[in-house]
Parts: structure tokens; C-alpha cells; sequence
């Protein structure tokens, strides 16, 4: 009979997932995983497998949190809809601000470092960004019904484009751009949305 597991398993992929972010996938010795997480190397073969298999479970669970955070922050009625992408748009680009240490996003350095040899890394990635601009077109094709958006324009043509400002927000605070800068980027980003024509 197994023996139950004496740790607690997400307070542990949190702290992989800590590693594997400041570090890089190869940056990341099973050393270093094993003093962050105080399990043995044996522990964490058993549980995880390998640090590739510890790896895809922690890029995995951030993947799943991050999605979701964006999916409470842009779901609702369509007559608060854009009030939420706004509120959205400037809470990345206060997130980027605050990232004093220059991290950006896990997901980023993951399919910047991995993607191109690793498949489920990068099929992990592509479904986020799916997923993200699932939400996006949601949330603008909700605010255009309410009134709030130019009806017009294709929802996720206008989707894509707010995905690809709020990823380029990362990139750019990790390049150190200034917090002014951000902020007035991600303005300008929300006041391009064709408002609706007054007749």
C-alpha cells in the first residue's frame, strides 16, 4: 500500500515554480529544486518524475492561474463590460510597474526559452493565448452591445489587439522601459477602441 504524502503539494510546485522563474528552465539545477522545496531528490522523482515533468506541472499550474484570474476579471453583464477591460488593461500595466525585480511573466520566459523545442510547452502556450483572446473578444463584443464599443469592428480583431499591447507591456518592463511610459501606453491602448458614432 502507498504511503500517503507528507508534503503539501501546491505550497511545493510554488516553490519549483518560484525557481523555474527566476532562474530559467535551464538555469534550474534538481539541487536548487530540491533545497527550495526541502523535499530529497528521491521525494521529488517520486512525486514529479523528472525536472522536465516538474517543470510541465508548474508551467501547467501557472498557465491555469493566470487564465482563470483573466477569466473572473472580464466575465459579467455586458453593461459593465467595459468598464472590466479597463479596469484589466491598467491592472497589467500597474502589475508590470510593480515587477521592481524585472520577472515578467513565467509564461513568457518559458515559451521564449522552451517553445521552439519543446511541443507541450509550446501547444501549453498557444492554448493560453486562445484562451486570452477568447476573453478579450468576449468582453469588447459585450461592450459593444451595451453601447460602449463601435459595434463595427470584428471583436476579436479588436481582442487581438489588446492581447498583443498587454503582452507587449511585459516585454517592455522587462527592457525597463519607465512606469509613465507603461501607463500611458496602456491608456492610448483603451482609447483607440472605436467608441460608438453619435448619431
Amino acid at each position: 500500500m502507498a504511503r500517503p504524502r507528507s508534503f503539501d503539494e501546491a505550497a511545493v510546485l510554488r516553490a519549483a515554480r518560484d525557481q523555474f522563474w527566476e532562474h530559467g528552465y535551464a538555469g534550474t539545477k534538481v539541487d536548487d529544486l530540491a533545497a527550495a522545496t526541502g523535499l530529497g531528490k528521491g521525494s521529488l522523482y517520486g512525486a514529479f518524475g523528472d525536472k522536465h515533468a516538474l517543470y510541465l506541472r508548474v508551467y501547467d499550474y501557472y498557465c491555469t492561474e493566470s487564465t482563470d484570474g483573466v477569466r473572473h476579471q472580464l466575465e459579467g453583464p455586458d453593461d459593465t463590460a467595459h468598464a472590466r477591460l479597463r479596469d484589466h488593461v491598467r491592472a497589467i500595466a500597474e502589475s508590470v510597474v510593480a515587477d521592481r525585480e524585472r520577472r515578467g511573466c513565467l509564461m513568457a520566459k518559458g515559451a521564449a526559452e522552451c517553445a521552439e523545442h519543446d511541443e507541450v510547452v509550446a501547444t501549453r502556450t498557444a492554448r493560453v493565448f486562445r484562451d486570452l483572446h477568447g476573453y478579450l473578444t468576449a468582453c469588447i463584443a459585450g461592450a459593444q452591445r451595451a453601447g460602449d464599443i463601435d459595434p463595427g469592428p470584428d471583436p476579436a480583431h479588436l481582442g487581438g489587439l489588446v492581447l498583443a499591447v498587454l503582452r507587449g507591456l511585459e516585454a517592455l518592463g522587462k527592457g525597463g522601459v519607465e512606469p509613465e511610459e507603461i501607463r500611458t501606453i496602456a491608456e492610448t491602448a483603451l482609447a483607440v477602441l472605436p467608441r460608438p458614432v453619435k448619431s
